[in-house]
């Protein structure tokens, strides 16, 4: 009889993991985005959706929580049943920096979350209004020197990317320049181009045409390899500045438990996305370049993400 009664128990048990099989997924997927609808990390989530309706005839719901740094959205992931029906999908700020950034947080992204891919990553750039007299970086840097303290850079705002790049970039050059936030990259750039601050850091896809016209000149790509689209451009680290990346990866993240098997299908769904030729043009034309990784290769460069921006935000004194 107690033989009997474990079998029941082990057998209702069984019944309330999450299934994985042929059948999964069985039902609408869930994925919520850290951002309000628009932008690229929007863009991410929709591409990932659609490519998992397309292989699995399955619905996506796109479920959009802006407000917090990505954290309501990223905290409502970590919360959620991690049976393989909800995804998150967010950008390297949400991840790799609000556990350094801000004081409080109610939940930990790098232990309750789990990374199941990257659809791409964007790197920043430093830009300046096109009619400064400087065209390099170390010209800049001379430039600025020359002026102590009245030397403005814009920024998406405090503790963004480009903020932390170009304090970052301010210590290491030793300069003096003076920190003026604004409401996102697209007000920080237009303020460039106003000549009301001579610099920003930005993903510069967007404003290519921008560069074409010469209203905008850019002076380092903040990546270990230069782009295609700025082929011309170099490197921070081949202008003298070792090891100085700044950019930003879109992401897909589980809720921490997720079971291995359901992980590595999905991760396989975002590591084809570069090879549908209609998804990889929406890939191009948003100038991201694709980040093919299993799901533990990605886990490992969250992981070294981590401890590069840790450093930085620590550097930085910035805390929200």
């Amino acid at each position: 009889m107690r033989f009997l009664k474990l079998i029941v128990v082990a057998m209702a048990a069984a019944t309330t993991l999450p299934a994985f099989g042929e059948d999964y997924p069985s039902r609408p997927i869930r994925i919520i985005v850290s951002t309000s609808a628009g932008g690229i990390t929007d863009l991410a989530a929709r591409i990932v959706g659609k490519l998992i309706t397309e292989k699995t005839g399955q619905t996506v719901i796109i479920d959009n929580r802006a407000g917090g740094g990505g954290n309501i959205a990223m905290e409502a992931v970590a919360r959620s049943a991690p049976d393989g029906y909800t995804f998150g999908v967010a950008n390297t700020g949400n991840i790799v920096i609000n556990p350094f950034l801000y004081k409080h947080m109610s939940y930990n992204p790098l232990t309750e979350l789990t990374p199941v891919g990257s659809v791409g990553t964007v790197p920043l750039s430093m830009v300046i209004n096109g009619s400064l007299p400087v065209h390099s970086l170390k010209e800049f840097v001379e430039w600025a020197k020359a002026r102590p303290g009245k030397v403005n850079y814009g920024s998406a705002g405090v503790g963004t990317t480009p903020h932390l790049a170009a304090d970052a970039f301010n210590r290491r050059a030793k300069l003096d320049m003076v920190h003026v936030p604004y409401r996102g990259s697209t007000p920080a750039t237009m303020a460039v181009l106003t000549g009301e601050v001579p610099m920003t850091f930005v993903s510069i896809g967007q404003h290519k045409q921008l560069v074409a016209e010469g209203k905008l000149r850019v002076l380092g790509v903040a990546n270990e390899k230069r782009v295609p689209y700025l082929a011309d451009v170099p490197t921070f680290e081949e202008q003298g500045y070792p090891g100085f990346f700044a950019g930003t990866w879109f992401a897909v993240f589980a809720p921490s438990g997720t079971p291995h098997d359901i992980v590595d299908k999905i991760n396989g769904y975002v590591r084809d996305l570069p090879n549908e030729p209609a998804t990889r043009k929406v890939l191009d034309a948003a100038f991201l370049d694709p980040m093919p990784m299993t799901a533990s290769q990605f886990a490992a460069q969250v992981k070294k993400d981590a401890a590069h921006w840790q450093q930085i935000v620590r550097d930085s004194g910035v805390q929200q």
